[in-house]
C-alpha cells in the first residue's frame, strides 16, 4: 500500500529554473571551495555589522579578543594547578602549591565569564541593527525598481527568495561571524596550549574534527538546494494558501465550490514539497553518520596518541593531564567551529540570494536624473511610443504618437487587451516606453526624475489598494508633502463623494480601514472607489487619470464622480479609460485602440460619422441598453 508521499523519479516541480543557474552551482560547491569563499563571507559579514553600528561592532571584537585572552591564561593555570598536585611532598603542601594556580584559573574563568555576558549584550544589541538595515535596503531597492519588472516570473521568484530567507541571512550571517570569532580565539587558546605541551597534538586535534565539519557543510549544501527547487513551489503554495483563508476569496470559493479543486492542488504541492524533504533528511542522516563515525575514530586516535606518549615517558603526568583538558576544550571548540561554519556557510548561500537580489533590483532600477519636473504644463507629446512586457513576443503599444493639451478631457477606448491601460501607465510615467519619448512642453520625461514626474500625476486605479490606514490618512498619502488641514481633508472627500459615509465610521476620519486591526472597519468596493477619487482631488495634480473610475459604482454614484471629474478638469488634463461609451460623448478628444495601435482619434461625433471601430463598439452597446430596457 502506497502513501501519500510516496517516492518518485519523476519530479517536474522540482528542476532548478534556468535564472537560478547560478545559486545552484553556488550551492554544489565542494567542502574546500566552501573554505576558500569562507574569508568572503566573513569579510560582508563585518562589513554588515559595521555600517549598522561601528561602535558596537568594535565593542564586539575587543570582548571577544579579551576573553580568548583569559581563556588561554585559564588554561595555562591547569598545568600549575597538576603540577602542585602531582609534586613529591606530603598532601597538604601539595595543596599549597597548587592554590595560586586555582586562583589565577578561578578567576580567570570569572573574568571570562563576564567579558561573555558584556560581548552577548553587546551582540544582542548589534543583530536586529543589521536585520534593520537589510531589510530596509531591500524595501528600498525594490520601491525603485521599474514598474515593468514586476511583470517578469523570474524577477517575482528571485524577490520572494531574496524576503524569504535573505533577510534573515544577513542577520543570520553576523551572528554566525560573530560565533565563529567567538570560537576560533577559544580554539586559537586551547591550540596554543597543545602546542606547547607537545606538538604532535595539535594536528591530531584538527584530524578529530574535519569529519564533523565535512558532514555539516554537506548536510547544508542539501538543505540549500532543496530550497532552491522548491522557491517557486513554495510561492504557489503559499498564494493558493492565501487564498483559501482571505476573506475576500471566501465568498467565490463558495459560490464555485472550488473548496475541493484548490485543496486538491495544495496537497499535491505539499506532496512534492515532503517527498523532497524526506529524501534531503535521509541524506542528511547518513551524511551526519558518516562524519560523527569518523570523527569519534579520529578523537580516539588523539587519546591514544597522547597515551602512548605518557606510557614512553615523552610527556610528564601532570602536563598530560594539563594536555586532556585542553584536548577536550579545542575539541569542543573545533566542534562549535565546524557547526557554525556549516551555518554560516548555508546562510552565506541565502545572504548570495539577498546580494543577487539587491544587484538585481540595482540593474532595474529607475533612471537617477537630476532635473525635476514642473508640477503642471500645457502640451503633453507622445512620438512613436512603443512598449513589450517583459517576455511578451508582441507589443502592448505600439508606435503611439499623439498630444494632449490641458484643460482637455481625453478618453481611452477600445476593447480588452487593447492598450489602453498600458498607454495609461505610460503618461503617469509608471511604465518607460522601450521606444519613442514622451514629453511636457518640448522636454523628454527621461530628463526628469520619474518621482517629480510623477508628483504632477494623479491615478484612479479600477481597483485601488486596500491600505491599511485612517481614513484620513487614505486620502492624504496621495501628497504626503502637504501640510493637511482637517478642511482640506474634508472638501476632498466631498468632491470624491466619500465624507457622509466616513463621518459614519467608528472614529470617523481616524478610523483604520482594515478588519485585520482591533476596533478596523472595512469598505465596499464602491467605497474604496471614492476614496480613491477624493485621493485625487486632494493630490491636486495637473494631470489625472482614471481607470474605469466608476466600475464599482451605481448609476447614480458614477454620474456623481463623472460630473465631479468634469469640475477637476478645469486648468487640468483629465484622461478616462471606461467600456461605458456614453460615458465619454463629452469628451475633448476619444482615443480609440485596437491592438496596441492609435486605430482613431476625434470627438465623438466625428468618430460616429466616420463609422469606424467606435461607431461599431457605441452602437452595439446602444443595442444592448435598448434591448435591455
Amino acid at each position: 500500500m502506497t502513501t501519500a508521499v510516496d517516492e518518485r523519479d519523476d519530479e517536474p516541480e522540482l528542476e532548478v529554473p534556468y535564472w537560478l543557474k547560478s545559486s545552484a552551482e553556488a550551492a554544489s560547491a565542494g567542502f574546500w571551495r566552501m573554505l576558500r569563499r569562507l574569508p568572503r563571507l566573513l569579510a560582508q559579514a563585518w562589513r554588515l555589522a559595521w555600517e549598522s553600528s561601528p561602535r558596537i561592532t568594535l565593542a564586539v571584537v575587543l570582548l571577544q579578543l579579551a576573553g580568548g585572552a583569559v581563556g588561554a591564561i585559564g588554561l595555562v593555570s591547569v598545568v600549575g594547578v597538576l603540577d602542585g598536585l602531582l609534586a613529591e611532598g606530603p598532601t597538604p603542601e601539595r595543596v599549597r602549591a597548587a592554590i595560586p594556580s586555582v586562583l589565577i584559573f578561578a578567576a580567570a574563568s570569572a573574568v571570562r565569564t563576564l567579558l561573555s555576558s558584556a560581548a552577548t549584550a553587546a551582540h544582542g544589541r548589534l543583530s536586529p541593527l543589521v536585520s534593520r538595515a537589510a531589510e530596509l535596503r531591500l524595501l528600498e531597492l525594490t520601491t525603485r525598481a521599474d514598474l515593468a519588472v514586476f511583470d517578469d516570473a523570474a524577477w517575482r521568484d528571485t524577490m520572494y527568495r531574496a524576503r524569504d530567507r535573505g533577510t534573515f541571512a544577513s542577520q543570520s550571517l553576523v551572528d554566525q561571524a560573530i560565533e565563529l570569532g567567538t570560537n576560533v580565539i577559544a580554539l586559537v587558546a586551547a591550540g596554543g596550549v597543545l602546542a606547547v605541551l607537545h606538538p604532535v597534538l595539535l594536528p591530531l586535534l584538527v584530524l578529530a574534527v574535519v569529519p564533523t565539519a565535512w558532514a555539516a557543510v554537506r548536510s547544508a549544501r542539501l538543505d540549500y538546494r532543496q530550497r532552491l527547487r522548491l522557491t517557486s513551489l513554495y510561492r504557489r503554495r503559499y498564494m493558493l494558501s492565501d487564498l483559501l483563508a482571505d476573506r475576500d476569496a471566501a465568498p467565490e470559493l463558495r459560490a464555485f465550490t472550488l473548496r475541493e479543486f484548490l485543496l486538491a492542488e495544495v496537497r499535491r504541492l505539499l506532496d512534492t514539497e515532503t517527498r523532497a524533504h524526506i529524501r534531503v533528511m535521509e541524506r542528511q542522516v547518513w551524511t551526519t553518520l558518516a562524519g560523527t563515525a569518523l570523527g569519534a575514530a579520529a578523537t580516539g586516535l588523539t587519546y591514544a596518541v597522547m597515551i602512548w606518549l605518557l606510557m614512553t615517558g615523552r610527556m610528564e603526568l601532570a602536563v598530560g593531564g594539563a594536555a586532556a583538558y585542553a584536548i577536550g576544550t579545542g575539541i569542543g571548540a573545533l566542534s562549535q567551529v565546524a557547526f557554525t561554519i556549516r551555518h554560516l556557510y548555508e546562510e552565506g548561500l541565502y545572504f548570495a540570494d539577498y546580494q543577487a537580489f539587491c544587484a538585481l533590483a540595482r540593474q532595474h532600477a529607475e533612471p537617477d536624473t537630476a532635473g525635476t519636473a514642473p508640477r503642471t504644463f500645457e502640451e503633453m507629446r507622445l512620438d512613436r511610443v512603443s512598449f513589450r512586457y517583459p517576455g511578451a513576443e508582441k507589443l502592448a503599444v505600439d508606435g503611439v504618437s499623439l498630444t494632449l493639451r490641458r484643460g482637455q478631457t481625453v478618453a481611452l477606448v477600445g476593447e480588452n487587451g487593447s492598450g489602453k491601460s498600458t498607454l495609461a501607465k505610460i503618461l503617469a510615467g509608471l511604465y518607460r516606453p522601450e521606444s519613442g519619448t514622451v514629453s511636457w512642453d518640448g522636454v523628454v520625461l527621461d530628463d526628469y526624475r520619474p518621482d517629480s514626474v510623477r508628483e504632477g500625476v494623479a491615478v484612479v486605479m479600477q481597483e485601488p489598494t486596500h491600505w491599511p490606514l485612517t481614513a484620513r490618512d487614505n486620502i492624504t498619502i496621495g501628497r504626503y508633502d502637504r501640510a493637511a488641514g482637517q478642511d482640506d481633508v474634508e472638501h476632498a472627500a466631498r468632491a470624491g463623494d466619500a465624507h457622509d459615509f466616513i463621518v459614519e465610521l467608528p472614529r470617523k476620519y481616524e478610523t483604520l480601514l482594515s478588519r485585520h486591526f482591533t476596533d478596523g472597519a472595512d469598505l465596499s468596493g464602491g467605497q474604496w472607489q471614492r476614496l480613491a477619487v477624493s485621493r485625487a482631488f486632494f493630490r491636486d495634480a495637473a494631470l489625472l487619470i482614471c481607470d474605469e473610475p466608476t466600475a464599482n459604482l451605481d448609476a447614480r454614484a458614477e454620474h456623481d464622480v463623472y460630473q465631479r471629474l468634469r469640475e477637476l478638469a478645469e486648468g487640468r488634463t483629465v484622461v478616462l479609460i471606461t467600456h461605458h461609451l456614453a460615458s465619454v460623448r463629452t469628451a475633448d478628444l476619444i482615443l480609440v485602440f485596437d491592438h496596441g495601435a492609435l486605430a482613431e482619434q476625434g470627438d465623438h461625433d466625428t468618430l460616429m460619422a466616420r463609422g469606424g471601430l467606435y461607431a461599431e463598439l457605441f452602437t452595439l452597446q446602444a443595442e444592448a441598453y435598448s434591448r435591455s430596457s
